[in-house]
């Protein structure tokens, strides 16, 4: 509930006091579980962030090519921001107004440097292009990938004027959106002759 009120209000516009009014129950109800919405705020941007960080320990993400794992860990991201939409739409809106909005932006640009870590190891591979500066690439797909919150619905309805026929019905699963951001990106990535760099 604090995560759907913090993602409509935006976190400085919510107060406990709307918090308590969507939950339904008193403000002191709250204080009761909680110290402050700072401690909700941290509880739900940790939920995001944990499974993302999560996914960097998985076999896909530490074992094989370098090409293989930054494709794996592109995949698994968009599913994982598909699966906890929410908590990740709250995440990539906080903006360092407080502490832990600090250290969840911390978090992410650690995130962001192991993946272009992941990157990296690829154009020296020869397995990625040599000549698309890696941090670049890293923030574009991740604008790619973070896009994602502003028009995925679960439900199958999406944002916008419902006018025009793209606007409706389903766009796809999570595991079909992140195969899509794949074969995107790294079909503009790909080296043209994929090997090792010394080939």
């Amino acid at each position: 509930m604090a995560v759907r009120v913090f993602n409509e209000r935006g976190y400085d516009g919510t107060s406990m006091e709307h918090l308590s009014q969507a939950a339904g129950i008193s403000k002191s109800s709250i204080y009761h579980h909680v110290s402050s919405k700072e401690e909700l705020l941290r509880w739900a941007v940790s939920r995001a962030i944990d499974g993302l960080f999560a996914v960097l320990d998985e076999e896909g993400a530490v074992t094989g090519r370098p090409l293989e794992r930054a494709q794996y860990v592109t995949r698994r991201t968009v599913e994982v921001l598909v699966a906890e939409l929410p908590y990740v739409t709250l995440l990539l809106r906080v903006r360092g107004n407080t502490d832990t909005e600090r250290w969840a932006l911390e978090r992410r640009r650690e995130f962001d440097h192991r993946v272009a870590g992941l990157f990296s190891a690829a154009v020296q591979e020869g397995e990625l292009r040599g000549d698309v500066e890696v941090r670049m690439a890293t923030r574009l797909l991740f604008g790619m990938i973070n896009s994602v919150v502003e028009w995925y619905r679960p439900d199958g309805v999406r944002q916008g004027d419902g006018g025009s026929p793209y606007e409706e019905g389903p766009l796809g699963s999570g595991a079909e959106i992140a195969d899509a951001v794949v074969r995107i990106a790294f079909s503009g990535l790909r080296a043209a002759n994929p090997g090792p760099a010394g080939d």
